[in-house]
């Protein structure tokens, strides 16, 4: 199982609500897309990968990658707070868009647009958590994402309740 979160916002409070059903699941990976980098440390009892948010100081350090490419299970997934190219990017950042493209990549992950969303394009799956904050101009309640990786992904979207606002599965669509 992984669990996907993304734009906190500083609001740890959302992280702390979900904490005990993280450890009942007993994830493989959490990821964390960024906005705010810092809010991921409340999720370091974990394996935990994360990147920062587009306008984070960190996504200007050398040090910190702003894209992890990441093997779940035999499929190959962009771990990134923005699925497009982003002007503050770093020139070695690689391009989502042109990794979809080639289809190097079976996942893009990403944050940014605070909008659940579980899709397939051009044969690339998008999956976005939605957000954690307590209030959002777009409409969205706070939610994140669980995954189950096998012959198809399973894609839950999940509100801090634990209701599954969204679910989809996807075949595999190259071998191992």
């Amino acid at each position: 199982m992984i669990v996907v979160i993304s734009d906190t916002h500083g609001e740890v409070e959302n992280i702390r609500s979900i904490l005990n059903k993280l450890r009942e699941s007993n994830p493989d990976l959490v990821v964390h897309l960024g906005d705010d980098y810092d809010d991921a440390s409340f999720l370091s009892e974990f394996p935990l990968v994360r990147v920062p948010g587009v306008y984070e100081s960190y996504y200007s350090r050398p040090d910190i990658p702003n894209r992890i490419l990441l093997n779940l299970s035999g499929w190959v997934a962009l771990a990134t707070h923005s699925h497009l190219r982003h002007e503050n990017d770093l020139p070695w950042d690689p391009d989502p868009k042109e990794l979809a493209e080639r289809r190097a990549i079976d996942i893009i992950l990403h944050g940014h647009t605070h909008i659940p969303r579980a899709e397939e394009e051009g044969g690339v799956i998008y999956i976005n958590p939605g957000h954690m904050k307590s209030h959002d101009k777009k409409g969205y309640p706070p939610t994140f994402s669980l995954i189950e990786v096998g012959d198809e992904l399973r894609v839950n979207i999940l509100d801090l309740s634990g209701k599954v606002i969204m679910e989809r599965s996807f075949p595999r669509k190259r071998p191992i």
